[in-house]
């Protein structure tokens, strides 16, 4: 089924159970996985990485910062992209951009080279991520909406539980290459499916700008503050350049804040914040997602590094997380719908904590069930308790029609939030130089690291408890699909044809 519809601007609307819905729920689910899939197993490669290409503590996590900068800072801009130039065609470059970067990425001769193509692969996944749900929503008949949402959630979920074990048996047995060139044969499929088989679709009518502007000032202020947090740890005292790099950091971001008080069609638009439980709810997503990019970057690290386990072994520690997200989200979007979304987003943030604190034992001998699997457990039923009624409460807080863009807002809040978090790993873990590749320093720092993130959820719950409105109703709204397992970011909510949806019976929420 090609698309004939593209300049027309409408969608069929499929049915559940007919192969041109199942092509299209193949294609979204793939394209999701790439992404899913990325935020895990490139973590499991850095320590073979680091030995292979001779690349030191700031290399590293500049090989993880590459990508999430420039997704954290565009992010917002490929969902508006999407429905500018048509949800297909946008998804299909960032397919395309994703694939030619992974395998640059797979080849690079040194670590200057991946760092490069880590930044057009964050570009590329920027366009893909918000047009898999887009695509998915704007083509499937509404009453079938909600089982494709839930189909690509539990399979998305799966791709998340197997890529660790996948990427950490490729990395063992082949090269660390393999971590990114596993994504070529994915992709291939992605772009087949697509141009043979998804229609295109975009709002019947768009009219604006692009806020190309604020998109520029949000990456520049970005980088500079990431240059400066990374390059700090090298520096016993606060260097020129780093001083320099944090000014830039705080002027570009200061315009940036401006620009979009002004702008006719911002980016980020500033009176969502008027909202107290909007903002407070980003928050509490910040400090927790700042722990998350942490516990996910070096636990990988000191499993290999500093207790010398094989790739597949530390890929495994992480599989209790996504196995709970995915089995009882649902679960904790029922018990929120019965006490309010308060006591969940309290109890979530301090049940992770505990995991982490557990995880802090780890050294150089650890016993893989107690000090690795029990704790992750913990801290992945933490996480279960949490991630939807965030997401709720955030799609709660603001009026019906700008849900999908508070979603989109949250989304990129929590990947700023981890990017700014493993930009202080070597600082923070006083792990500057090659500290991240000693087995003495990675353990001992590990202790630091888990022990600051006990800090962060702690702080997370304790600012949910104090902001979070009590009441159930206050969060009944376009909940996010209940088995969404991505640890990276909470879930951007699709919306059909533009129009943000709200379930039947929501009320406005106080602000």
């Amino acid at each position: 089924m090609r698309s004939t519809q593209a300049d027309a601007g409408v969608s069929p609307q499929l049915r559940w159970g007919t192969a041109p819905a199942r092509w299209v729920l193949s294609a979204t689910v793939l394209g999701a996985a790439l992404t899913f899939i990325d935020a895990t197993v490139v973590n499991l490669a850095l320590p073979r990485l680091a030995e292979d290409l001779g690349a030191g503590s700031e290399a590293l996590t500049w090989v993880v910062n590459g990508y999430a900068l420039t997704l954290a800072a565009l992010v917002l801009l490929g969902g508006a992209l999407g429905d500018r130039f048509g949800r297909r065609r946008v998804y299909l470059v960032g397919v395309v951009g994703f694939a030619v970067s992974s395998g640059a990425c797979g080849v690079a001769p040194d670590v200057g080279t991946l760092i490069a193509a880590r930044g057009v692969q964050g570009v590329s996944a920027a366009l893909l991520t918000p047009g898999s749900l887009a695509l998915l929503q704007a083509t499937f008949d509404p009453q079938d909406r909600s089982r494709a949402i839930g189909a690509w959630s539990g399979l998305t979920g799966v791709a998340g539980a197997i890529g660790p074990f996948v990427g950490g048996w490729l990395i063992e047995v082949a090269d660390w290459r393999w971590a990114f060139l596993v994504n070529l044969p994915i992709a291939l499929g992605v772009i087949l499916i697509t141009q043979r088989h998804v229609p295109e679709s975009r709002p019947p009518a768009t009219s604006g700008h692009l806020d190309w502007t604020g998109a520029g000032l949000l990456s520049v202020s970005l980088a500079a503050l990431t240059f400066s947090l990374t390059a700090w740890s090298s520096a016993p005292w606060l260097s020129a350049q780093v001083a320099g790099a944090l000014v830039v950091s705080v002027v570009v971001g200061a315009v940036f804040g401006w620009w979009e008080h002004r702008s006719p069609n911002p980016l980020l638009p500033v009176t969502l914040f008027a909202s107290r439980v909007f903002l407070a709810t980003n928050l509490v997503t910040f400090l927790v997602y700042a722990a998350l990019g942490v516990v996910f970057f070096s636990l990988g690290i000191v499993l290999q590094v500093g207790a010398g386990l094989s790739p597949i072994r530390a890929g495994l520690s992480l599989l209790p997380v996504t196995v709970l997200m995915l089995l009882f989200s649902g679960r904790s979007g029922v018990l929120m719908d019965r006490v309010g979304a308060r006591t969940p987003m309290t109890l979530g943030p301090l049940v992770a904590a505990i995991g982490v604190m557990l995880l802090s034992r780890i050294d150089e001998t650890p016993g893989y069930l107690v000090d690795v699997l029990v704790p992750v457990t913990v801290f992945g039923a933490g996480l279960t308790l949490l991630v939807t009624p965030l997401t709720a409460t955030v799609l709660a807080a603001v009026p019906a029609d700008v849900v999908g863009l508070a979603s989109g807002v949250n989304n990129a809040v929590a990947r700023t939030a981890g990017l700014l978090s493993v930009a202080a790993v070597p600082l923070v873990g006083g792990l500057g130089g090659a500290g991240l590749t000693d087995p003495d320093q990675v353990v001992s720092g590990f202790s630091t690291l888990m022990w600051s993130c006990v800090g962060l959820l702690v702080g997370g719950g304790v600012l949910a408890y104090l902001t979070v409105p009590a009441k159930p109703h206050h969060v009944v709204t376009a909940r996010p699909a209940p088995y969404h397992c991505s640890t990276a970011a909470p879930p951007v909510l699709a919306t059909a044809a533009g129009t943000p949806e709200r379930v039947a019976g929501a009320t406005a929420p106080d602000r």
